[in-house]
């Protein structure tokens, strides 16, 4: 099951040094009184300071001027350092909002999008345990305060039926390796009652 994708701020942070200034100076204009982001840190004056140093040492450097590589060199991981200062701002701006409007926000910025689909968790999950022929299920949790039910089964057509928890997780010992199992659980909540059986799940025990 999936749900909606996150919007994630991108650096396109070029090794030109020419062409990192200029995604610096677009990422100042683009915060440059953008309601969006009220209170950036550095404050702007200070980046576009730090810019304007980077732009005159680069100068130098192309000039081939004495010590201005090293100059450069300091003054761009200035410029790189308050870039990623506003990446993670940026981020937590547009975490914050309407998800429909994350990306819109972020690229107001002047930065790039990528969007990552986030899964949800599985009603059940099925994993191998540390010792041979033995499994822990794990089911969604249904309620903060709910029992469970579980059962596994050869053919899906008889079932046994394992004690009842209180967690949303349960171990199974005693299987036979090599062999698929299935495996279902439910749920039992003050409020909802019992649950039906859930999905059900194959696994081939080790």
């Amino acid at each position: 099951m999936k749900r909606a994708a996150r919007a994630l701020v991108v650096l396109k942070m070029s090794p030109r040094v020419k062409n990192l200034i200029t995604f610096a100076q677009s990422v100042a204009s683009g915060m440059t009184n953008n309601a969006s982001f009220p209170a950036p840190n550095p404050p702007l004056p200070t980046f576009e300071a730090d810019i304007a140093g980077l732009v005159t040492s680069e100068t130098a450097a192309l000039a081939r001027t004495k010590g201005a590589a090293e100059d450069r060199n300091a003054k761009l991981a200035v410029v790189k350092g308050d870039l990623e200062k506003y990446k993670t701002y940026v981020q937590g701006v547009a975490d914050a909002a309407n998800p429909a409007d994350a990306a819109s926000i972020i690229l107001s910025a002047g930065m790039a999008v990528r969007k990552v689909t986030l899964h949800a968790k599985a009603a059940l999950s099925v994993k191998q345990g540390s010792v041979s022929g033995t499994v822990t299920v794990a089911a969604k949790s249904a309620a903060p305060k709910a029992a469970y039910n579980w059962q596994y089964s050869l053919d899906q057509k008889t079932w046994t039926s394992l004690p009842q928890t209180l967690i949303a997780k349960t171990g199974v010992s005693g299987l036979t390796t090599a062999t698929t199992y299935y495996f279902r659980s439910q749920a039992l909540t003050p409020k909802g009652g019992e649950s039906d059986w859930g999905q059900v799940v194959s696994f081939l025990v080790k």
